[in-house]
């Protein structure tokens, strides 16, 4: 084998092999392609195409209904410090009079300043 391997882009260990197209680290067991770059992390934009990074404030461009409860997230309330993580809702927060709770970029807007 000519070429190195990546360091693991979790825990960046230097042990890392390759099995068919995904490299593995022994240490702390991450799988990933070996096309991708480490360290490279997934753009979010919000529903007007801005790009979104943790402890933006953010505010909700309609109505959201809270699954299980009778409770709704008003249009314009204001969420700050926001963390993006990945997944189906890419936002964890905590909305003022509700809690934590994980929302979708598609339905918020970045707040200006």
């Amino acid at each position: 084998m000519t070429d190195t391997l990546p360091p693991c882009p979790e825990c960046s260990s230097a042990y890392t092999y390759q099995v068919d197209a995904l490299l593995i680290c022994p240490e702390c067991a991450h799988e990933w392609a070996a096309g991708e770059a480490a360290g490279e992390a997934k753009e979010v934009r919000d529903s007007v195409g801005n790009l979104l990074a943790d402890g933006d404030t953010v505010t909700v461009i309609k109505d959201l209904k809270l699954k299980g409860t009778s409770s709704v997230i008003k249009v314009g309330t204001k969420v700050r410090g926001i963390r993006l993580v990945d997944g189906d809702h890419d936002i964890d927060c905590k909305v003022p009079g509700v809690g934590p709770i994980g929302l979708k970029s598609q339905f918020v807007k970045k707040v200006a300043g």
